[in-house]
This record gives structure tokens, C-alpha cells and sequence, in this order.
């Protein structure tokens, strides 16, 4: 940690310093209400914006010195380990795609599910897909056309076949260890991906089981195996880098080292198997890491902005007002996931509400003594759960046009209806708090 308060000490604690975070949600959520388009504002224009208005605030320091302030909360170790990360997450997710692991994926699960149990088959596949490859939009994208072929051949409703595939979606955007909303949530709580995935499967169990008793029952009566390609020993091969990774992880290894020997794997089965060329491999895992560019601006510049505002007083008046409304371990996790939670609402991306409020969750956590593992996760399980259910999300917004391109008909209300998992996820995370002992309260 550097020592940036010593250097240009902190101001005291005052509203006016959260004028910038009001600057990006005006530019940013503003327009984008304005123009009837959530993507029309790049993310990293508005936290420029937003960044510019943090320094012409602050009248007491010349230019260079808030300058300085601002590079050091980019230049933060975790920001840049975090990044690093992401870096890594890129690369592997993209050579692991492209030599055919997601493919093999799919047809692997949907050669395990029987057909007469597709509906809930279809969340569990999901679910699987996106525990491998931590994207919850790469599992949507890719299993949104089977799923929308599948409707048709089954008279399942489109709102429920689509519902299934985006629940299971973001099981994995909550719970794979490579997943940008884990990294966010782990690193700024300082804690290992190990500890937070098993602090998080007590939240989750109960939501998934419930999601595919619901889709069980909802699926009764469908058959829709029809007739798969064999198994063979190239699909089980090109998993291999998935389970990997998530044995590897589980076992408590580091996770860079794990993406990077994932990565390699990855690409050494796909030239072997003939999927891949070396250069197509190089090709790939470049093209991995430059996927991630828009995540490390935002998460850079974010970075940034939080230490301006922090240094201008803001953090510090946001901390005890929230602390004159809370009380005791319980209070301080509502109010965890009250603020990650209405800053999903305005930003419509998870790992950007994450890295926005994981260090003022942070402060509150070390305030209250509250275990960090368990705030990376209500952090995490609460974002997800959020983003799973705005129409204006990434998520839907993708489900919605694929289904659409398919032929098929989803208004966003019936679809929200019959998203069960991310409802089930939130009414999970409440019972977890309010049932757990020794709060203090």
C-alpha cells in the first residue's frame, strides 16, 4: 500500500466530495436513458468524466498533485493484480473456446441430462458452462441458439427454456474462480478465491436445488435429446483445462499460476488434438487479453476516481452516515449489499458495482469485524443476483436479441417472471443474513 496520505493528507469528511459519483451516474445512466440505450455510453467515457469533475473540486491542490493522487489509485496493488488477473482470465477463457472446450462442453452435458429433465438439464449445463469459463454473458451467448432451437421442438415456453440458460448463467458469473466478478470481490476484501467459494456455496445450494425442482416440474412431459454425435475422447480431452482449473483453484492454488498453466494446457491440447495451430494458439490468447481492455480501463480508472474522492473527504462522509444507520455485524451486511446493489442498479455491470463499492464494504467490514469471507461473497451473490434481473443488463439484453434472431418472441416481463434462479439467489442471501448467529445485534 502506498503511502498517499502522508504525502496529500486527507480531507474531512464532506457530501460535496460524492458530486463526482453523481457526475457518472448522470452522464452515464442519464444518457443512456435518454438515447433508450444502456450501451450507448462507453463506461470508461463516463468515469473520464466523472474522474475530471473529482479534480476540479478540489481547489486546494494544484493540478500535478491531484494528478498524483489520481495515478496512485490506478496504480494500486490491487487494482493491478486484479487486472493482472483479468489479463490472465482473458487469454484462457479464449484459447479454451477456440480449441473447442465450450463445444465439448455442451455436448457432454446434454449426453449426461436425459431428455424427459431438458428443462432443468438445460440450468444445470448452464451452470456447468459458466463455473468453466467464468462469463456469464460467453455461457449466454453460447447456449441461447440451442436453447431457442429446443423450444420449438419441445412447445416449452421461450420465457422458460431462456430463463434456465441465463439463472445457470449467472450460478457461474457468482462462482467460477475465474469469473471477473470473483476476482473484483476476493481482492478487494483481500481474500483467497478458495475461501470465498465455499463461504458462498452455503448461500447458493438452496437457491440452485429449488431452481431445478421449479424447472423439473415446469419441464414434466418433454423429451428432447433427439439424436447427439458420440463422446469421444477429443471432448473429454479439451475439458480437461476446466477441471483444472477449478481442482487447482479448489485446492488452493494461485490463481494466476492456475490461469496461466490452464492457459498452456489449453493450447497444448489443441494443437495435439489438431483443433489448433501454434499460431492460431498465440493468435487466440492474444486476442483473450485484448478482450479484457475495456474491464481494465473501467477498473483502472475506477481505481482513480475512488482515491480522489477519497482523499477530497467522500469516503469518509459516506462511512459514517452509513454507519449512524447500521448497527452490529447484520446491519453492516445489509448495508453491503443495499450499496453493491443500487450501484448494479445504475451501472448494469456487476464487477464494475463490485470494484465501485468493495472498498467502502471494506472499511465497513473492518469497522464492524465482520469476516471478510463472508462480505466477497454477499458482494459477489448480490451483484449477480442483480444483474441477473435488470432488462437493460448485458445478459438479458444478449438472451433477448439471440432468442430474437431466432424467431422467437420474449418480451422482457414474462422472461423477468420466470427468471427463478437470480430471485431464489437474493431470497437466499436475505435468509442467510437474518438467520445467521451471533451478529452481535
Amino acid at each position: 500500500m502506498d503511502n498517499i496520505s502522508a504525502i496529500y493528507p486527507e480531507r474531512e469528511a464532506r457530501f460535496k466530495a460524492l458530486i463526482p459519483f453523481f457526475v457518472f451516474l448522470f452522464f452515464y445512466l442519464g444518457l443512456s436513458i435518454w438515447a433508450k440505450d444502456f450501451y450507448s455510453v462507453p463506461m470508461p467515457v463516463a468515469f473520464l468524466i466523472a474522474s475530471a469533475s473529482a479534480m476540479l473540486l478540489d481547489r486546494k491542490r494544484t493540478l500535478s498533485e491531484k494528478t498524483e493522487v489520481f495515478a496512485r489509485g490506478m496504480g494500486d496493488s490491487n487494482i493491478m493484480i486484479m487486472c493482472l488477473i483479468f489479463i490472465l482470465a482473458g487469454a484462457f477463457a479464449t484459447v479454451a473456446k477456440a480449441m473447442g472446450a465450450v463445444d465439448a462442453t455442451v455436448l457432454i452435458s446434454r449426453t449426461l441430462i436425459p431428455g424427459n429433465l431438458i428443462l432443468g438439464g438445460f440450468f444445470l449445463i448452464s451452470c456447468f458452462i459458466s463455473l468453466a469459463i467464468g462469463t456469464s454473458c460467453g455461457t449466454i451467448a453460447a447456449l441461447t441458439p440451442i436453447a431457442a432451437g429446443m423450444v420449438n421442438s419441445t412447445g416449452i415456453a421461450p420465457e422458460l427454456m431462456i430463463g434456465a440458460v441465463i439463472g445457470g448463467a449467472m450460478f457461474g458469473d457468482n462462482m467460477s474462480m475465474i469469473s471477473d466478478t470473483t476476482i473484483a470481490a476476493t481482492r478487494t476484501q483481500g481474500v483467497a478465491m478458495r475461501d470465498k467459494f465455499f463461504t458462498n456455496l452455503k448461500i447458493i445450494i438452496p437457491a440452485a436445488l429449488a431452481a431445478v425442482i421449479i424447472y423439473w416440474f415446469k419441464g414434466k412431459g418433454t423429451d428432447a435429446n433427439g439424436t447427439l454425435p458420440p463422446v469421444t475422447w477429443k471432448h473429454l480431452l479439451a475439458v480437461t483445462p476446466y477441471i483444472l482449473i477449478l481442482a487447482g483453484a479448489l485446492l488452493g492454488g494461485n490463481v494466476m499460476a492456475l490461469l496461466f498453466l490452464g492457459t498452456v494446457a489449453a493450447a497444448l491440447i489443441g494443437i495435439l488434438s489438431g483443433s489448433l495451430t501454434f499460431w492460431n494458439a498465440l493468435a487466440e490468447a492474444g486476442k483473450g487479453t485484448l478482450g479484457m481492455s475495456e474491464t481494465l480501463i473501467v477498473a483502472i480508472l475506477a481505481g482513480g476516481l475512488l482515491r480522489l474522492i477519497q482523499q477530497n473527504g467522500g469516503i469518509s462522509y459516506l462511512l459514517g452516515k452509513i454507519e449512524k444507520a447500521v448497527s452490529g455485524k447484520r446491519g453492516c451486511e445489509l448495508g453491503v449489499i443495499s450499496l453493491v446493489g443500487a450501484v448494479n442498479l445504475f451501472t448494469a455491470n456487476n464487477t464494475v458495482a463490485i470494484v465501485i463499492a468493495g472498498p467502502i464494504a471494506k472499511a465497513l467490514s473492518d469497522k464492524f469485524k465482520c469476516d471478510p469471507r463472508r462480505i466477497a461473497s454477499l458482494l459477489d451473490t448480490m451483484s449477480c443476483a442483480i444483474q441477473g434481473i435488470i432488462p437493460y443488463g448485458a445478459q438479458i439484453l444478449i438472451a433477448t436479441g439471440i432468442a430474437k434472431g431466432a424467431g422467437l418472441s420474449l418480451p422482457s416481463l414474462p422472461l423477468l417472471a420466470n427468471l427463478y434462479y437470480p430471485w431464489l439467489l437474493a431470497a437466499a442471501l436475505l435468509i442467510s443474513i437474518f438467520t445467521a448467529k451471533n451478529k452481535n445485534d
